[in-house]
């Protein structure tokens, strides 16, 4: 009974798992991710430049045309949490952009980092937080969506 219920434990993970990695890109990226239909990563990149900022970010690393950074100092708890004494925290925000096969429609996945020495070439240490802090940033994705849009391709 004991190996059964182990076999079916294996079973239905193996299954979770596979389903998993055969998620389509337009449902995958987690928390906070947003598809923007018929567009471009230039026309993408523009509105996320527009949009971020208003938000209080700034525009930090970029790899053209596959993401965008953007970085906003901490708050007192992020400091008290990850940084220490005189080296304040900076959350950073990474957008990747992944086109959907087949289509002119690209997938926005956030990802949410704390960074110490932020911009300090040598010294920069990014700690990858939690999905859940992502979810965050589907509001600012959804705006950039909204704006790149049926831009076509390039």
């Amino acid at each position: 009974m004991k190996s059964l219920l182990s076999c079916l434990g294996v079973a239905v993970v193996a299954s979770l798992v596979s389903g998993c990695l055969v998620s389509p890109v337009e449902r995958s990226g987690g928390p906070g991710s947003v598809t923007v239909t018929n567009s471009n990563p230039s026309a993408i990149m523009t509105a996320a430049q527009d949009v971020f900022p208003g938000a209080g970010y700034q525009v930090g690393p970029v790899s053209f045309p596959n993401s965008i950074s953007f970085d906003k100092g901490s708050s007192k708890f992020a400091n008290i949490m990850w940084g220490s004494y005189g080296n304040p925290q900076t959350i950073r925000v990474r957008v990747n952009i992944t086109r959907i096969p087949g289509t002119n429609d690209f997938r926005l996945s956030p990802k949410a980092y704390s960074v110490s020495s932020a911009g300090e070439a040598g010294f920069e240490d990014a700690r990858p937080l939690m999905s859940l802090w992502a979810s965050q940033f589907g509001p600012l994705l959804r705006q950039v969506a909204a704006q790149a849009g049926g831009a076509g391709a390039m």
